[in-house]
């Protein structure tokens, strides 16, 4: 028996893009990729719950938010601590969002024989366990309602590249096996994708490239070798696919990996 072709609202393209009457939660939302992905889910509609450990950030951001009318609640977090998690989810109780964006991680340069049982678990803390918890909060609250959620790997999980980063690259790995994990067994109810970004040029980086200087100049001419687009990406470029992703117009998608990475992974 062939499969029916199921009934869906198909409304204009300028609606489906809109997240009006929505709430996202965007962690890492301070700066970088998670600030952009502020500026664009409020500019689309949404209103939004920012979360960061950079207090003065999460100021600064509210601030620049203000002209787009929409409610703004910043929660200042440290993702590597579950208490703290749980408490922000207490905090949020009946303004739970429909779209979850875990994009908030860290990437400390240490050599493999040198990283340390406190770095190792400080990197997996922000990176992989926070995003667990983070997704067990939103589908323990969303449940029968469903939503969206949105997670951050790495192309490094995929194809190292640089050295000195075994342990954010095993930080990624895992949240790429949870989202496909948690796709399959809630896909019912939850879209559950992950963007793999690569080559974003943010503050974190800018920052990482000055400690390390000349070091970090000629794996940035080796990185541009690579890519077929030959420049490095804007946040704002992830944060566009971001968009989508909450969106209806990414109403079929789940489980997915999606890069924007220049095309970095096709070389």
């Amino acid at each position: 028996m062939l499969p029916t072709l199921p009934s869906i609202r198909k409304p204009p393209l300028q609606e489906m893009i809109r997240l009006d009457g929505r709430r996202a939660l965007i962690t890492g939302a301070a700066s970088g990729i998670g600030k952009a992905a502020s500026i664009r889910f409020v500019e689309a509609g949404a209103d939004l719950i920012a979360v960061d450990i950079d207090e003065k950030g999460l100021v600064n951001l509210k601030k620049d938010l203000e002209k787009y009318g929409r409610e703004v609640m910043t929660y200042p977090v440290d993702l590597s601590r579950k208490e703290e998690i749980d408490a922000l989810w207490d905090h949020i109780r009946g303004k739970e969002p429909d779209i979850l964006v875990n994009n908030a991680g860290i990437y400390p340069f240490r050599d493999f024989l040198k990283v340390d049982e406190s770095l190792l678990m400080k990197v997996l803390s922000v990176n992989t366990l926070s995003t667990f918890w983070m997704c067990q909060r939103m589908i323990e609250r969303r449940k029968g309602k469903g939503g969206v959620i949105i997670n951050l790997g790495s192309i490094e999980a995929i194809l190292p590249f640089r050295e000195d980063l075994s342990h954010y690259t095993i930080s990624k790995a895992g949240v790429i096996a949870l989202t496909r994990s948690l796709a399959r067994e809630y896909g019912k109810e939850f879209r559950v994708n992950v963007i793999i970004p690569g080559g974003i040029v943010t503050p974190g980086v800018l920052k990482v490239a000055k400690q390390l200087g000349f070091r970090a100049a000629s794996a940035a001419r080796e990185f541009l070798k690579r890519l077929p687009m030959g420049r490095m990406g804007d946040p704002d470029e992830v944060a566009r696919v971001m968009i989508f992703l909450a969106s209806d117009m990414a109403s079929y998608v789940n489980g997915a990996m999606i890069p924007v990475d220049g095309g970095f992974l096709s070389t």
